[in-house]
């Protein structure tokens, strides 16, 4: 599926990587997971980025999880992989190694440890995009790169044709407006904040790169909805609706609670590898109680959809 920027719209579920009891792959969770998040209103998929627990993965099964998720999709919505490593030669070599395996794009985190400069940086993404002949989102989370992207560089980046889109996951609202005023029209901007979606979208991000909506992609279909249509403020009440879920599912380093929630919603996804470990018992009582408040309104609305 060849895409571009007006493909990068609505809810992008950044996936779990489900594994079996043997701590292996499973094709068909992931068949379900695929299922669950298509019939609930997703525009595409974000599998093996850091909620999918990229570090934890061999090369071998990041590709395999991705021809994973390609053959359930069957090119109902466009699967855009995560490459989350650390320097260029390992990420072309991921980069195609997910090619290969069917992604339609590849989103890349700016590249960490080695922090280079903001040139630096622009020089990354246009020299990837020539190594990797995919479509490309830049994927900015300062939280765990240190690298804060300014809006000049990467309206400099959509110029020079490296990428097509991003994901913003930060919560610095006055520069995420200047990257929407320079490069809102260049490319899909998409939400990588949870909390801040509706607010994001309401000043013109194109959807959202979100986690959970592995729980809930009916609820942040209709957040999507409301926020795009205007109605910022029913957006917002019902996305405060979810505040204790997401209080508990980020109270420990994802996705280890949000894997449990999964479970208790009814798709065991296996735990997180290590080094995380299963949530503790008191992030275990919050994520139940959390859920006995949101699944209804996922159930009524998915009801709807169907």
């Amino acid at each position: 599926m060849t895409i571009a920027k007006d493909d990068l719209k609505g809810l992008f579920p950044a996936l779990v990587t489900p594994f079996d009891m043997t701590g292996k792959l499973c094709a068909e969770t992931t068949g379900r997971l695929v299922d669950r998040m298509i019939g609930g209103g997703a525009s595409g998929l974000v599998p093996i980025g850091g909620t999918g627990e990229y570090s934890a993965l061999s090369p071998a099964e990041r590709s395999e999880f991705t021809a994973m998720t390609v053959r359930a999709t069957q090119g109902r919505v466009p699967v855009v992989a995560g490459v989350v490593a650390t320097g260029f030669a390992d990420a072309v070599e991921a980069g195609n190694s997910l090619k290969a395996a069917g992604a339609d794009a590849i989103m890349l985190v700016t590249p960490y440890y080695a922090v280079g400069s903001q040139e630096g940086v622009r020089a990354y993404f246009g020299n990837y995009r020539e190594a990797v002949d995919l479509p490309l989102l830049l994927y900015e989370i300062p939280g765990r790169t240190n690298v804060s992207m300014k809006a000049e560089t990467i309206s400099a980046i959509a110029e020079d044709g490296s990428i097509i889109g991003m994901k913003y996951s930060s919560y610095d609202m006055p520069e995420f407006i200047r990257v929407i005023k320079q490069v809102g029209q260049k490319i899909a901007v998409l939400s990588g904040e949870e909390p801040l979606f509706a607010s994001h979208v309401s000043l013109g991000a194109a959807g959202g790169v979100i986690a959970t909506a592995n729980l809930v992609p009916g609820l942040w279909k209709r957040i999507f909805d409301l926020s795009s249509s205007g109605d910022l403020t029913a957006a917002i009440d019902l996305q405060h609706k979810m505040s204790p879920l997401l209080d508990a599912v980020f109270a420990e380093m994802n996705p280890g609670p949000l894997k449990h929630a999964m479970a208790l919603s009814g798709m065991d996804v296996g735990d997180a590898r290590l080094p995380l470990l299963p949530p503790s018992a008191e992030t275990q009582t919050k994520l139940a109680a959390a859920l006995l408040e949101v699944q209804p309104l996922e159930d009524a609305l998915l009801s709807i959809a169907a």
